[in-house]
């Protein structure tokens, strides 16, 4: 069994207080995102991205935990709402011919501010974010270059 390998932006906004959010740190902890994807693929360990999207809350990253570890699965964790935010991602796998697979969790926005609600106040995320993310949300389509396209219904 290999060890699981996720790249979630967020995770580059902790700190020793916990997870601070600004736009600055923002922008880039997704440049750092991106680094780590680019390392990983350039490293040739990559068979396999997964693109892991749906509302803040909707239960992305607890879908990532309970997959079976895969060795050479990488997974993308982010909301990621249209195609235009996933692209770069595809892009980028396509690029070192990585096949890309989407994972959407769909989730109805009440059930993801609810679950919102619930996270410690350094994960909590704007409710209008949420909604915002809810009202541009396009469900991934093989169309964009995904070799695959999940859907999971939380």
């Amino acid at each position: 069994m290999s060890a699981r390998r996720v790249i979630d932006p967020d995770a580059f906004l902790e700190t020793e207080a916990g997870r601070v959010w600004t736009p600055e740190r923002n922008a880039e902890a997704w440049r750092r995102a991106f680094a780590a994807l680019r390392d990983q693929l350039e490293a040739r360990t990559v068979e396999r991205l997964v693109v892991v999207c749906g509302l803040q809350g909707a239960g992305k990253s607890f879908w990532i935990a309970r997959q079976e570890p895969e060795a050479g699965t990488t997974y993308f964790d982010a909301a990621l709402p249209g195609a235009r935010h996933r692209a770069p991602i595809i892009d980028c796998a396509r690029s070192y011919g990585i096949p890309v697979s989407a994972v959407w969790i769909r989730t109805p926005l009440g059930r993801a501010l609810e679950r919102n609600r619930q996270r410690p106040a350094d994960r909590c995320v704007p409710e209008a974010s949420i909604r915002s993310v809810d009202r541009l949300f396009e469900p991934p389509t093989p169309g964009e270059g995904f070799a695959t396209v999940r859907i999971v219904q939380a």
